[in-house]
């Protein structure tokens, strides 16, 4: 009896209106990609946002507070963002954009 070999890709067939072909096709396009590469990244993508939400993470009562007491450290000042929160908005400075 003969085996079937392992699959190694798996077709996705679905359904879309004219309109949602034509952006995914434009925007395939300006990306320089197939429309099956497009969609698969982008399918792809979402899958990894909401897995990523979605996972799970688990420690120890001991590791949790281990990372409990690192979060409540006082953070240090870096001075390079201290200086950029205290800059004045462009519109607190009289800054008039230019036409």
């Amino acid at each position: 009896m003969a085996t079937k070999p392992d699959r190694k890709e798996y077709p996705i067939s679905m359904r879309l209106p004219e309109a949602d072909v034509a952006m995914i096709d434009r925007a395939a396009g300006m990306r320089g990609r197939s429309r099956t590469d497009f969609v698969r990244d982008a399918a792809v993508r979402a899958a990894e946002d909401v897995l990523m939400d979605s996972h799970l993470i688990r420690m120890s009562p001991d590791g949790f507070a281990e990372f409990m007491a690192i979060v409540s450290e006082t953070a240090a000042p870096i001075p390079e963002m201290v200086e950029v929160a205290n800059r004045p908005a462009p519109w607190e400075d009289g800054y008039v954009p230019k036409r």
